[in-house]
């Protein structure tokens, strides 16, 4: 009896036990994780996104030959404007017409590590070391407008105007103007100039190859100025009076500076001296309107975007061409009051 007892005791005391616990929650099935959701999967560290390189600025440094006429201060707005449109840092200066200021800037470019220099050349010669010195520090040189007599490894490119299709351009005008006849007076830019040598053998090419009834008998440097180009006609005017019949100039600036001296000697420009000229500045067309100035064969100074194009490409390490012309044209007397309007310079 005892052992039954111990037994039956024994039983309620387990069954007691039992009823007052709660069965172990059975473990969850591991999830697929091909199927898990976002919610249940634990967040990863996402890498940081990599940030794109800021751009370098780039650093232009230029060095402008002066300010000696309506062309060139074109110039001068147009690689400023641009420069400043494109966000670029540009180093300018301004030679007031003489090579030590230009060699100097240069140097002063070079001790700068400006990106890449541009020189628009007061005459060609005498540029050799301090361009040597450029290549030697690793920058790139372009020429603009003007072109330097120096071996074609010291420099990128040359970008601007064929000086001496200019001059054959504008002895075909006068050749037409004077039926082939005529005696005519020169008015040469800056003595040493690319621009005043090629406009110069330009013109002389065609004249002596083709119309020889027309005769240079004066030719003298008005180096580019107004002023200096209404002195200078005034001298051709005074020892030569009324045997000339045609004044070609160099640039608009001279001719318009001619124009003056022409009327105040008693004669008509335009008709009793046909005028051509280079540049097609608003003051050549304002003079054309007027019937003082026949012809302007166009350079044009607008060089601003092409010159910052080509920086760029250099500096990418994209090719450039190692002429890049401008795009020129011819403009006339009979059509000056309708393209005026249009004109930037």
């Amino acid at each position: 009896m005892k052992k039954i007892f111990a037994l039956l005791l024994t039983g309620v005391m387990m069954m007691t036990i039992g009823g007052c616990s709660k069965p172990a929650s059975a473990p969850a099935p591991a999830a697929d994780a091909a199927t898990q959701t976002a919610e249940t999967k634990p967040e990863e560290a996402k890498p940081e996104e990599a940030k794109p390189a800021e751009a370098k600025q780039l650093v232009v440094g230029y060095s402008q030959l002066g300010a000696e006429s309506e062309w060139r201060t074109a110039c001068t707005n147009s690689v400023k404007g641009e420069a400043e449109t494109r966000g670029i840092d540009l180093k300018f200066s301004d030679a007031q017409q003489k090579q030590e200021n230009q060699i100097k800037a240069i140097r002063s470019f070079i001790a700068q590590k400006v990106d890449v220099i541009g020189v628009s050349p007061v005459v060609e010669s005498g540029w050799e070391t301090v361009f040597k010195e450029v290549k030697d520090a690793g920058i790139p040189l372009v020429l603009v407008d003007r072109k330097a007599d120096v071996p074609e490894d010291l420099y990128v490119c040359f970008l601007g105007s064929d000086f001496k299709e200019e001059g054959k351009r504008a002895a075909e005008e006068m050749a037409t103007l004077l039926n082939g006849k005529g005696n005519i007076v020169e008015l040469q830019g800056t003595v040493g100039s690319s621009a005043a040598v090629e406009r110069l053998d330009g013109f002389k090419e065609v004249i002596e190859a083709k119309y020889p009834d027309i005769k240079i008998i004066k030719s003298q440097t008005g180096d580019f100025t107004r002023a200096k180009g209404k002195e200078v006609m005034e001298a051709f005017l005074k020892s030569d009076g009324k045997n000339i019949q045609g004044l070609y100039a160099h640039n608009d600036d001279m001719a318009i500076g001619a124009i003056q001296a022409i009327e105040e000697y008693g004669l008509k420009p335009g008709e009793d001296i046909k005028i051509v000229s280079v540049d097609a500045v608003k003051g050549a067309f304002e003079a054309m309107i007027a019937g003082k100035l026949n012809v302007t064969v166009e350079c044009n100074p607008l060089l601003g975007p092409q010159f910052f194009d080509v920086c760029e490409s250099i500096v990418a390490g994209q090719p450039v061409e190692k002429y890049i012309p401008s795009e020129e044209g011819i403009y006339r007397q009979e059509t000056a009051a309708a393209d005026l309007p249009s004109r930037q310079y």
